[in-house]
C-alpha cells in the first residue's frame, strides 16, 4: 500500500508540471500606423505562437504583414518579434496580458523601389475574452519602433482576432 502511494503521489508531481503548460496560437486582423502624425495607415495580419510553461508567464513569437498603396506605390512591412508575456489567468473568461517584444522588421517598396531591414520593438498587451473552452477574442494594442541606423519610427498597431488554447 505505501508504494502504492508513494507511486501515485510521484504521478501527481510529474503531472503538476505539464497541466500548467499550455500553448496559444492567435490571427488578428491590424492596423498599423508607419510612423506617428503624417504616417502611413497599413492594413494586414498578425499572428502569434505562445509557449506558457505557467499560468502567469509565456514565451511569445509574434509575426506580422501590412500593406498600403500611397499614391499608386506599394508599401509593405513585415515584422518579426520575441520575447516575455505576462498573463493574469483567472477562473473567469477573461485573460488580460502584457508584452515586450524585440526583433527586427522589413520595409519593401515598390516593385523596384528597394527594401530595408530594422531592429524592431515592441510593447504593449490585449485581453483574451474566452468564447469557447479553447477559443478566445483577442483585441490588442502594441506600440511599436522601428530602428535604423538614422532614426526610430514610432508606429502603434491595434489588431482583432481569435486565439485558440491547447
Amino acid at each position: 500500500m505505501r508504494r502504492l502511494l508513494l507511486l501515485s503521489f510521484g504521478l501527481f508531481l510529474f503531472a503538476l508540471p505539464s497541466y500548467a503548460q499550455s500553448v496559444d496560437a492567435s490571427v488578428s486582423y491590424s492596423y498599423f500606423r508607419l510612423g506617428g502624425s503624417g504616417g502611413i495607415n497599413q492594413n494586414g495580419i498578425s499572428g502569434s505562437v505562445a509557449y506558457n510553461p505557467n499560468r502567469w508567464l509565456g514565451a511569445v513569437g509574434d509575426f506580422g504583414g501590412y500593406h498600403a498603396s500611397p499614391g499608386g506605390i506599394s508599401l509593405n512591412t513585415y515584422t518579426y518579434l520575441v520575447g516575455p508575456r505576462l498573463s493574469l489567468r483567472n477562473p473567469s473568461k477573461v485573460t488580460p496580458f502584457a508584452q515586450v517584444l524585440i526583433g527586427g522588421s522589413r520595409l519593401t517598396a515598390g516593385s523596384g523601389g528597394g527594401s530595408s531591414n530594422q531592429f524592431a520593438y515592441s510593447f504593449g498587451g490585449g485581453v483574451d475574452i474566452g468564447l469557447l473552452p479553447h477559443l478566445a477574442l483577442r483585441p490588442q494594442l502594441d506600440y511599436v519602433g522601428l530602428r535604423n541606423s538614422i532614426q526610430t519610427a514610432n508606429c502603434t498597431r491595434v489588431s482583432l482576432g481569435f486565439v485558440v488554447h491547447f
